[in-house]
């Protein structure tokens, strides 16, 4: 099956090549064209601009994005919805708000475009180890494109899959790396425990290491600790800053929206909130209290 993709960075170019080696033709556009240099020499064929890559790809046409969420993709999509004719099929395959992509599909739909949002997971790892795909939209849309899907995923059978209409596959994929942030958090906090018990010594590569096998808290992301571990036992080239791109606080205001609790989830966001402030307020508040109606002791700011 052809496909085109929009968007080359490392995870589009990534996800090409897994389709060119599963046999697909691809072609690639990027708005930076030495972003498509590496896909290009492995065997995609390059377009100069959206229309460019609508021109050429054979109809119906299948054209997955992979851009940023937000305005990048709100773009994006407006520029190849002119391009594009009745049956052809659009992925978004970034991280787009679910809400977003119920909207843009029913834009899509006035046109007679067909518009599949399609969570996926795999990051840096997927061209060796495969997407998890979760793709909401047409059914029928879904069928036709499964070809693609199936080549992009852990195996022909498993880790992809239809979910629900217009927004239900970004819609899980916001629930999942919100479950990912607390999944994340809880490993941080057992480490931090460990380390600070220091009359143990405790080595905590060989503790990750020991828990990925036969553990009931072994997983991927254990394996990931192990080898972070491995290569900088104290984690010291690293700041303790931490970002969040978006998924983390959709899937707080859900669980606010529908009254669903998610303390784990909503904590672990908090502690990333927190870990971009340096000298925080409210910290500095509870200092000034406990002085203030007990008269304890308070380090003082460095000058």
């Amino acid at each position: 099956m052809e496909l085109g993709m929009i968007g080359t960075g490392r995870m589009g170019s990534n996800m090409a090549q897994r389709l060119l080696d599963g046999g697909h033709s691809v072609m690639v556009y990027d708005p930076v064209p030495a972003a498509m240099t590496t896909v290009v020499a492995r065997g995609a064929r390059p377009a100069t601009s959206i229309a460019d890559l609508a021109s050429k790809l054979g109809v119906p046409r299948v054209v997955w994005l992979m851009v940023p969420s937000g305005r990048p993709t709100e773009e994006t999509l407006l520029t190849l919805a002119n391009e594009l004719s009745q049956d052809d099929i659009v992925i978004d395959g970034g991280n787009s708000y679910y809400k977003d992509s119920v909207r843009r599909a029913a834009a899509m739909d006035e046109r007679g475009i067909r518009f599949l949002d399609a969570g996926t997971s795999g990051g840096i790892w997927g061209l060796k180890e495969g997407y998890c795909l979760m793709v909401g939209g047409s059914r029928e849309a879904y069928q036709q494109v499964e070809p693609i899907l199936r080549t992009l995923a852990p195996t022909p059978d498993d880790g992809y899959g239809y979910v629900g209409p217009s927004g239900a596959g970004h819609f899980v994929k916001m629930v999942h790396n919100g479950i990912e942030y607390g999944l994340m958090q809880s490993y941080a906090e057992g480490f931090e425990l460990m380390d600070a018990k220091r009359e143990f010594g405790l080595d905590l590569h060989r503790v990750a290491e020991i828990w990925r096998y036969g553990s009931v808290v072994r997983s991927w992301l254990l394996d990931l600790a192990a080898s972070a571990l491995r290569d900088d036992p104290k984690l010291q080239s690293l700041d303790a800053y931490i970002e969040d791109t978006g998924e983390g606080r959709w899937t707080v205001q859900e669980s606010v929206e529908l009254g669903v609790p998610a303390p784990v989830i909503t904590l672990s966001l908090q502690a990333r909130f927190r870990s971009r402030e340096n000298q925080p307020l409210g910290n500095k508040m509870l200092a000034a209290f406990r002085q203030q109606f007990g008269g304890h002791a308070v380090r003082k700011a460095q000058p």
